[in-house]
């Protein structure tokens, strides 16, 4: 089985048709993968999830590794 990976801007009126009417054939397998997340959306998700420490100083962070 070959396999065809097919990247389309869903708010593109064009390009959801064409995946609409390949849909609708009812002849390929389609697996659909999350949008990946950025380094933004990551950041954000380790500061809300407490993954992230700040300090006042580089001493202070320094004394908190050990160094």
């Amino acid at each position: 089985m070959a396999t065809m990976t097919i990247s389309y801007d869903g708010r593109n009126k064009l390009a959801r048709s064409v995946v609409d009417f390949i849909r609708s054939l009812d002849v390929f397998t389609i697996t659909e993968q999350p949008a990946t997340k950025g380094s933004y959306q990551l950041s954000q998700e380790d500061i809300r999830a407490g993954r992230v420490e700040t300090f006042s100083s580089s001493s202070e962070m320094f004394q908190s590794l050990g160094i």
